[in-house]
Order: structure tokens, then sequence, then C-alpha cells
């Protein structure tokens, strides 16, 4: 059985570098702008895909709570941001593709390895203590 596997183009990847910054920026002033304080919130990756058309824009939140909260309230107002950002490329792409988001638990996933390696809590004595990463 044979799997093919596509390979990132350079395109792809200076498009997504672009996108992940300028997000990243749009997002940052919005929450300065609504005087929200204690959240940080970083865009980890972007992926985009070989028409261009779609990007996938994965975000970690701190503290890892506010994932969800931070997700509802960025998807509210998904076209502002869009708009914000296609504004700021337009000199580098024709049109800005559509953005779906979602929250990146890496960082979360880590740090509960990091704590059962610690000793602080046994996970072969307690499994449930290190939940199943899941998979989007």
């Amino acid at each position: 059985m044979y799997f093919c596997t596509m390979e990132e183009t350079n395109r792809q990847k200076k498009i997504a570098g672009v996108l992940q910054r300028d997000v990243a920026d749009v997002i940052q002033n919005a929450l300065r702008e609504a005087g929200v304080q204690g959240i940080l919130v970083s865009v980890t990756k972007v992926t985009v895909t070989t028409d261009l058309s779609i990007a996938k824009v994965y975000m970690s939140v701190f503290p890892h709570q506010e994932g969800e909260n931070v997700l509802k309230e960025v998807n509210a107002v998904k076209s502002q941001i869009k708009h914000q950002v296609a504004q700021r490329t337009k000199n580098q792409l024709r049109r800005t593709p559509e953005m779906a988001y979602f929250i990146d638990d890496s960082l979360e996933y880590i740090s509960n390895i990091e704590e059962a390696v610690k000793g602080k809590e046994n996970p072969i004595a307690n499994p449930d203590l290190l939940e199943k990463r899941k998979k989007k």
C-alpha cells in the first residue's frame, strides 16, 4: 500500500509565515484594546492548503482554562480579523484565505508529562491523571 504525503511548498510556507505574524498581531491588539488582562494568546502554527484558499490557525492560550472562551470570541469576530489581515497583506496576497481557528494544546500536554516525570503524581498508579490527547 502506498501513502502519499504532501510536502508544503515554499509558497505555502511563506504565506503561512506572513499570516502567522499578522493574525497574532491582530488578535493581540484586539485583546489590548478590549482591556483584557492576564490572558496571553500566541499563534503557534498556520498551515495553508495547496490552493491557498483555507488557512488553519493554531493558537496557544495562557492560562489554558481560558482557551475555549478565547476560541469562541475569535470565531465570533473572525470576519473582522480576516479584514484586518487582508489590509496588512494587500501588497503580498491577492486573496486572503478563509481562516479556521483551533486551540493548540501541546504546551498543556507537555506540562502534564513533566508533572508526571517529576513524580508529583504517579500516572502508573492512577492512569486517569494523564488524559489521552484529543485529536483535532
